[in-house]
């Protein structure tokens, strides 16, 4: 199926959203500087999220209210952007497959990932979560969209030794801080999130990617604050937790999903992918710096590998179609 190609080079994190068939900029002079610097804020801002998560935790909220309110958040400001912006809104199927993805595919990532942060350290969950994109090789070669090529094929040796690595240390006991259902949680992200890609492939190269972002974000805004209103929600006790939500909310989704998209045109989705890789490394460098979480070197050279597969499965894509902007 068209687009799924590329898909496999994407370097998707947690909460991005995939989109497909975003054209390069063509008109006018190129920018491929300002397009490297949207891509590589648009990681950070993804990198941050998990540090805001672990702030909004420790002052009381719970992850179903997190999610209701980053949702709730988020979805308010794309509908403005999508009105200024005029997009065409999809309808009928198209519009019943992206409120299901929202509601069941992007739902459950989330919600995986978030949990996954207060059971291990914020860099490891990170990591693990960058396995998608083999997930989605494999899943992509299974359903005849995809042949595995050498390249592809060394790519996931690549991702499985890596994974072996970062998981190994904290199955055994040997990472403090780490719940094995921590880790479990941080794989489960990944291979929902692939198998998301893989079913949006179709919707996606027919509806505009804001619009898609802003009806799967307001499909999971509905069902997690119907989630938190149902057992009682459990909010923020200061500001701090407050602009810690805000922060996941406007920094960590909206403005990077916006600025995703404005460096994928001016750069295409390849390099676009690439680039996007630095995400996993301002999580590890920020839990450092700022939570003080530390995870084993054997863990980091297994999360290298990962980020390698990562790569070279982008650079096998030859820039067909599709994109991610979580």
């Amino acid at each position: 199926m068209q687009g799924v190609s590329a898909e496999i080079g994407d370097a998707a994190a947690a909460g991005k959203l995939i989109v497909a068939s975003t054209p390069v900029q063509r008109s006018g002079r190129p920018r491929p500087l300002a397009g490297v610097a949207f891509v590589v804020a648009s990681a950070t801002a993804f990198g941050a999220m998990a540090i805001f998560a672990r702030y909004a935790y420790r002052d009381g909220v719970d992850t179903t209210t997190l999610l209701a309110l980053r949702f709730a958040i988020a979805a308010a400001l794309l509908v403005v952007a999508c009105g200024v912006a005029r997009v065409r809104w999809p309808r009928g199927r198209d519009l019943a497959t992206l409120v299901g993805l929202g509601a069941i595919g992007y739902a459950g990532q989330a919600a995986s990932f978030f949990t996954a942060l207060t059971l291990a350290p914020a860099g490891l969950v990170a990591l693990l979560l960058y396995l998608n994109p083999a997930i989605v090789a494999v899943l992509a070669a299974w359903r005849g969209h995809e042949t595995l090529a050498p390249r592809t094929l060394a790519a996931l040796a690549i991702a499985l030794a890596g994974m072996a690595l970062t998981v190994g240390p904290a199955l055994s006991g040997a990472t403090a801080g780490v719940h094995p259902a921590g880790v479990a949680l941080g794989v489960l992200s990944a291979v929902i999130y692939a198998v998301y890609i893989v079913v949006s492939t179709g919707v996606a190269s027919r509806v505009d990617p804001l619009a898609m972002s802003t009806v799967v974000i307001a499909s999971a805004a509905v069902l997690f604050a119907a989630l938190a209103l149902a057992r009682g929600p459990v909010l923020p006790a200061s500001a701090i937790g407050w602009v810690a939500v805000a922060a996941i909310a406007v920094v960590s989704t909206v403005a990077a999903i916006t600025w995703f998209f404005a460096g994928l045109k001016r750069i295409g989705p390849t390099r676009a992918s690439t680039l996007s890789t630095v995400e996993p490394a301002v999580t590890v460098a920020l839990a450092a710096l700022v939570l003080d979480e530390r995870i084993a070197v054997v863990q980091l050279f297994g999360g290298a590998l990962i980020l390698a597969a990562v790569v070279l499965l982008a650079r096998s894509a030859s820039g067909k179609g599709t994109v991610d902007g979580r």
